[in-house]
């Protein structure tokens, strides 16, 4: 019966006699068993195996022993330090995150009571100023009233007077006098009211003035294959400052989720090349190529064609009206009304990208600057350096609004031509055209970029905002689609592809339409609805 493993002895390091004969020390080694041995375990355990003594092993382990001593020192305790360094990047990070996230909550209430309190004040200084207006007409109707009073008693002492001694004729002119009397009672003042009705339930409403606040949950470890980079969806990175792996993510009413990983919804090879994509309000979308606009159901089916007779430019879908609007190579700024372009002005440079505005602007950009204009030409802003500034926006490929704030992001490819530096990134502004801040492409010292893609200089092309004020951008070198924050922090690789990335767009329902490489168009949904 053979001895069950849990009863085998085993040999304590370190340990020079045998385990099986106690006393015996051990001089030699079984290589078959691959263990050293004992003189007498020849002759018993060992009794057919081949041995040969122990010191004559021990120079074949040596080398091992050294190869190991020499990688760990050289690659595992350098990237152990490595890790180590980051650690205490992300713990300084970590700290200096939430000081700022304090602050700022601390300035928003702040700024909240403020406006509560000239709230207040404003809305007590409506009520006084009615108070003393209906006091005038109150004042105003008494004294009337009073007069009237007045009127009336002299009226009766005359009539008893006549009545009383009077004579015939007195008597016919008291009559003939009260039945032309042309006073009657004062009409009754109109007073201003006032009410207020406390809000029972005001929760939501701060929440909402408040602002947004994300709430993330710890990062799960993530590995290799994880961080890996396919042809499918690409779970990401977490930030230093914000760590993610299915985070839950949320709003100050809504619940904004961002799933575990990407779902692709549709996929379908377009009819037509697609360099601008804009989705409508009822699941289709408008694509422009050169000079023709294709609109597409869900399916990639063509549901209408319309021709230009020049290349256009780009696309945008007003937010208000729904209408589709068109810039050219000749400078026109179009609308696309009962399926035919209609003119609306032009601009003196040729408009590169376009955005129409909740506001019903529209914002052109150009080189070197972008502008802002009213729907029949009229400027209202503009970015445009004066003397030899350099230009906030030098080369601008796409724009998109903030449907929240209404902040303005640019992709600007930055060429030297255009007073430029080279390197593509994206410009986010006010509503006054001043600099909230740039992106560059940074992405958290814990991403590690796959051999397929995300070692290339950053190359924003795409560019939208979804329906919490996040960023989209479609990073067309490195095959990926990011998401970023609002305010400027890094979120996750919504997808990465094996084509690139060059048309990005976003429907209601925040589901992402992208085209990778040539014709491949693929609907995302990264966020649970």
């Amino acid at each position: 019966m053979a001895t069950p493993i849990s009863q085998i002895p085993l040999r304590i390091k370190g340990q020079t006699t045998c385990i099986h004969h106690k006393g015996r020390q051990l001089e030699m080694y079984c290589e078959k068993c691959q263990e050293p041995v004992c003189l007498k375990c020849l002759s018993s355990i060992h009794k057919i195996h081949q041995v040969c003594e122990l010191s004559e092993i021990t120079p074949q382990k040596e080398p091992d022993i050294k190869n190991f001593i020499d990688r760990t020192e050289k690659n595992d305790l350098v990237q152990i330090g490595k890790y180590i360094t980051t650690t205490n990047i992300l713990l300084k990070d970590n700290t200096s995150t939430f000081e700022k996230l304090s602050q700022k909550l601390k300035m928003q209430t702040d700024k909240l009571k403020q406006e509560l309190v000239r709230l207040t004040a404003q809305t007590l200084s409506l009520y006084h100023k009615m108070e003393e207006d209906n006091t005038k007409l109150i004042k105003k109707y008494k004294q009337d009233l009073e007069m009237y009073e007045k009127q009336l008693k002299q009226q009766i002492q005359e009539c008893k007077a006549a009545l009383q001694s009077g004579s015939h004729l007195q008597i016919y002119d008291t009559y003939c006098e009260i039945h032309s009397l042309t006073h009657s009672l004062p009409v009754t003042p109109v007073l201003g009211t006032a009410n207020f009705t406390p809000n029972e339930s005001p929760q939501d409403h701060l929440e909402k003035a408040l602002g947004k606040v994300i709430t993330l949950g710890q990062c799960q470890t993530l590995t290799d294959q994880d961080r890996s980079v396919s042809t499918s969806d690409d779970l990401g990175q977490p930030s230093t400052q914000q760590q993610r792996s299915g985070t839950k993510v949320k709003k100050a009413v809504t619940t904004y989720k961002l799933l575990p990983q990407t779902k692709v919804v549709e996929e379908w090879e377009s009819p037509c090349y697609i360099r601008s994509i804009c989705p409508t309000t009822d699941g289709q979308v408008w694509t422009k190529d050169s000079n023709k606009l294709t609109l597409l159901d869900r399916n990639g089916k063509v549901i209408q064609k319309v021709e230009h007779h020049v290349w256009i430019n780009d696309i945008s879908l007003s937010p208000t009206t729904q209408t589709l609007w068109v810039c050219d190579y000749n400078n026109n700024i179009m609308e696309l009304v009962s399926g035919r372009l209609t003119h609306r002005f032009s601009t003196k440079e040729e408009p590169w990208c376009i955005c129409i505005t909740a506001s019903n602007h529209v914002i052109v950009g150009m080189t070197k600057h972008i502008s802002k204009f009213t729907t029949d030409g009229k400027m209202v802003c503009t970015t445009m350096a004066k003397g030899t500034g350099k230009p906030l926006v030098c080369t601008p490929n796409r724009i998109s609004e903030c449907p929240i704030n209404h902040n303005v992001a640019v992709t600007d490819f930055s060429s030297e031509s255009d007073s430029g530096d080279g390197k593509g990134h994206v410009v986010v502004m006010d509503t006054d055209f001043k600099q909230v801040f740039v992106y560059r492409g940074d992405l958290p010292s814990t991403y590690r970029p796959t051999t397929q893609t995300g070692g290339k200089q950053f190359s924003p092309w795409g560019v939208v905002y979804d329906s919490v004020g996040n960023l989209i951008i479609g990073d067309r070198n490195n095959y990926r689609v990011l998401l970023i924050s609002g305010s400027g922090e890094f979120l996750r690789v919504i997808h990465t592809d094996t084509g690139s990335t060059p048309a990005v767009g976003i429907d209601r329902e925040d589901v992402l339409w992208a085209r990778f490489g040539v014709l491949n168009v693929k609907l995302l949904q990264y966020r649970s609805m």
